[in-house]
């Protein structure tokens, strides 16, 4: 299909600025300050962050004891290039990270960004197999509807039709393949409990696996909570356990990606703590850092840093950036104010607040089909209809007219679509700061409530039909 020619007033508005914008014929307002849960536009209108932008905000804007940690390395280092240095700083996030990991987990490689985090942990399980002598193990197992970054390879492992289509013959060919996701909402039979669903939903795994080949896979990749894509879509009971036993039983690693999930969104540091599952390889980003910089990272277990170190004895990959001194400063002073404020506890019993407040307030409403998640990580899924749980219109586009609705009425949510199959289904992402105060808690529900209404009302079939 091909996009309506832009009018000469949007032209207009894109040629004033120098920056590529994501949206090249839209506006944005411009941030000019924030503290604690709101930004500020140069108008003074304040927004509240109940989506941290993309779940990176965990701890607000302006936390005075990160700034003061950044400033602090940049008066003594900002940067040493890691092929000929180390810093304190790298030194001290590796081994805070590492002595709360799940149990095995001894190194940690700091990066710039998810995507950069999920590449690395492939590429590492690529050079562990290799350098065992498993060279025939290349090809790769993710779930449709799954996100894992922007570049080529992590747009490979990820199943976002959107967001591959004009990569197709780009990512093509990445040797990877897709099983079901884990999303109760829609794939729980009405006669399966959620744990026979989730041994269903694993077992495709091993058909998968027997398909390609044993010898052939390398590793097998999940969000261990859902993202962007289906929205704070939880593992069913037992299934990333199960899905541990086969990866196991075929030599298959496991790499769980938390870079939305993890860093205490879900209530615990690692999201995988709570099914009690130790996976090869995790990547997390965004809370890491909260924000003040920056940075990715991938921690791996320590048998398979030996594999290379009784080997080659290198990795066979990197960044300029990696272990940048600041960043790594910063994200400790993050890691810190999160244990020294006890705020894991505080998400999850926040979590489970908003989750009532979102229950009461939109929990009977006709187009509100499932609220979802763990943590201060929960989505709302919208449909036509409750009974069916037909989707809303794709023509409707109900999640950019949300996020358009929801900044004019101050707030910041994480809208998307295509979420029941690529193509139809909206949901609404939030990940507020994990201090959020109660106020604060009543004001986002306050204004997402109104905000979906209004969404409704713009976007029905008559309205659709008049515009």
């Amino acid at each position: 299909m091909v996009s309506p020619r832009p009018s000469q007033a949007a032209l207009a508005r894109s040629a004033s600025t120098s920056v590529l914008h994501r949206q090249l014929n839209k506006t944005y307002p411009r941030a000019v300050s924030a503290q604690g849960a709101f930004l500020y536009d140069a108008s003074g209108k304040d927004y509240l962050d109940a989506s941290g932008g993309a779940a990176v905000c965990a701890l607000g804007h302006r936390h005075p004891r990160v700034i003061d940690a950044i400033k602090a390395q940049l008066d003594t280092l900002a940067y040493a290039h890691s092929a000929f240095f180390t810093s304190d700083a790298a030194e001290e996030l590796g081994d805070w990270l590492v002595r709360r990991a799940p149990l095995g987990f001894g190194r940690v490689m700091f990066v710039s960004g998810g995507s950069e985090a999920v590449e690395a942990a492939v590429k590492l399980a690529r050079q562990v197999h290799y350098e065992r002598g498993d060279t025939g193990r290349v090809h790769f197992i993710a779930r449709r509807q799954s996100y894992h970054g922007n570049t080529l390879g992590a747009l490979a492992l990820g199943h976002h039709p959107a967001r591959r289509a004009p990569y197709e013959g780009l990512i093509g060919r990445f040797p990877v393949s897709h099983i079901a996701p884990c999303y109760a909402y829609r794939h729980q039979r009405p006669d399966e409990t959620a744990e026979v669903y989730g041994l269903r939903a694993a077992a495709e795994l091993e058909a998968e696996i027997l398909r390609i080949g044993p010898e052939q896979v390398a590793a097998f990749v999940a969000e261990t909570v859902s993202g962007s894509t289906i929205g704070a879509a939880p593992p069913a009971p037992g299934y990333l356990a199960h899905i541990r036993r086969i990866c196991d039983k075929y030599g298959v690693f496991l790499i769980l990606d938390e870079v939305m999930s993890g860093m205490g969104r879900t209530g615990h540091l690692f999201a995988c703590a709570e099914d009690d599952v130790s996976p090869d390889f995790i990547a997390v980003a965004k809370g890491i850092g909260a924000g003040y910089q920056p940075i990715g990272a991938m921690l791996a277990r320590d048998e398979h840093v030996q594999t290379i170190t009784k080997g080659s004895g290198a990795l066979a990959h990197g960044h300029t950036y990696m272990a940048h001194a600041a960043a790594c400063a910063g994200a400790l002073a993050v890691q810190r104010v999160i244990e020294d404020e006890d705020l894991l506890p505080r998400v999850r019993a926040s979590g489970a607040r908003l989750r009532t407040m979102l229950s009461e307030r939109l929990g009977d409403h006709p187009n509100v089909g499932d609220i979802r998640g763990r943590g201060l990580f929960l989505a709302m899924e919208f449909v036509a209809d409750r009974e069916s749980k037909t989707p809303l219109n794709p023509r409707r586009k109900f999640a950019a007219t949300l996020k358009d609705v929801a900044m004019e009425n101050g707030l910041i949510c994480y809208p998307a679509s295509g979420t029941a199959d690529g193509v139809s289904g909206d949901h609404v992402l939030l990940a507020p700061p994990f201090n959020i105060s109660e106020d604060e808690l009543t004001l986002l529900v306050e204004r997402l409530g109104r905000s979906i209404e209004e969404s409704l009302a713009q976007t029905t079939p008559a309205a659709e039909a008049q515009s």
